[in-house]
């Protein structure tokens, strides 16, 4: 038995701990079914249900936000920056990121590679965010989580949202070009086809 103040109250009667529970205007709670004896506790029920729901909640959102970006030990210079560019667009909108590196067959080693990526990675995305704990290898992967920095201190390397935003702006003209094309290539191809001598009058016969 343990009161709402979580002081063990030690093993009572379950009537007794009934008593205790309505004395105190509470319910008794059991929380620990499967031990023996069953542990109980007097609590609000109702307001335990609700933080339960909030922290649930919580940790969904919290999962909802948490991006993850793979890279490899012999990765590329170009895909790196592209994986990096990801990461900061990201980060630039306040989610988390998490790296995985993963090895492969006899990648494992070398393992230094690996480790080397990672910190460029780091290097690379410190203007938009820092690490939370330093790179570890378990099992064949190296993860390393990435927290958003606060919004007036982020400063992207290779993510520049204006310029996307400028493409495609540019690709709408474009667009409207290319439907104009279009609508000028059939307006001729009926003016030609009207310009088309008719047939004569009983030509077929």
């Amino acid at each position: 038995m343990i009161s709402p103040e979580g002081k063990q109250l030690g093993v009572l009667p379950t009537a007794t701990a009934i008593s205790l529970a309505l004395e105190v205007g509470l319910e008794l709670v059991e929380v620990a079914p499967a031990a023996r004896p069953p542990v109980c506790r007097i609590m609000d029920f109702g307001k335990y249900v609700y933080e339960e729901s909030k922290k649930t909640s919580h940790a969904k959102v919290t999962a909802s936000k948490i991006k993850e970006i793979e890279l490899t030990p012999r990765i590329e210079q170009h895909d790196f920056e592209t994986k990096i560019r990801h990461a900061e667009e990201f980060l630039s909108h306040g989610s988390k990121v998490k790296l995985r590196l993963k090895f492969r067959g006899r990648e494992m080693a070398r393992t230094e590679l690996g480790f080397d990526v990672i910190r460029r990675a780091i290097a690379d995305l410190e203007g938009m965010g820092h690490p939370d704990s330093e790179p570890r290898l378990i099992g064949r992967n190296i993860n390393m989580m990435i927290t958003p920095l606060p919004e007036n201190k982020r400063k992207p390397k290779y993510y520049h949202p204006h310029h996307h935003e400028a493409a495609a702006e540019d690709d709408e003209p474009r667009a409207h070009a290319k439907k104009a094309e279009s609508a000028h290539a059939e307006d001729s191809a009926n003016e030609a086809a009207s310009a088309q001598p008719a047939p004569a009058a009983g030509a077929d016969e």
